[in-house]
């Protein structure tokens, strides 16, 4: 590969990392064609991009990058692939779901909202953070509930008032 190549990729890979705030660094090695081709659908349709990388063209997309990636150095060993996203918890649930058949994908690390996971044990706590529209439906929830509960004190105690009148005014 010549020199120009490689700096293209890495320009290439240091706009991706800058424009999405999560992805995701997995080995996918040892999957053969169809559980390889599996995945990319997979990951196509949940909106993941997926892209093998060779580590030292990552790490220097990385360097040049605007985020603070250094705890992710030590997971550049190996084959590489990184999982671009606008959802964080997406690849992670990706991840879960496809390695219960398969062996791979592995998780190597995640930069998830300028936070950086390293290691498979962090797959779980990965796939349960709440997305910011979870976040934000939660919240709107908890600001609702109050007033849904005045509004119905409100409208049984006025069938109890209206029945009240009804009953004095039988009564004249």
């Amino acid at each position: 590969m010549k020199r120009s190549e490689k700096l293209e990729i890495i320009d290439n890979l240091t706009e991706q990392i800058n424009s999405y705030n999560h992805f995701y660094l997995a080995d996918i090695a040892d999957l053969n064609a169809e559980d390889s081709s599996s995945l990319r659908r997979l990951c196509f349709t949940k909106d993941v991009k997926l892209v093998v990388v060779k580590n030292t063209l990552l790490r220097k997309a990385l360097e040049n990058s605007e985020k603070n990636t250094d705890e992710l150095y030590e997971s550049l060993k190996g084959n590489t692939s990184i999982m671009f996203c606008e959802v964080g918890n997406i690849p992670a649930k990706l991840i879960k779901d496809f390695s219960k058949k398969h062996k791979k994908p592995v998780l190597k690390a995640a930069y998830v909202e300028e936070s950086v996971y390293v290691g498979e044990n962090q797959l779980e706590a990965l796939a349960t953070i709440k997305s910011k529209d979870e976040l934000l439906g939660d919240l709107i929830g908890l600001l609702q509930s109050p007033m849904k509960t005045v509004i119905g004190q409100l409208q049984s105690g006025g069938n109890k008032i209206h029945g009240i009148l009804q009953t004095l005014s039988e009564k004249e």
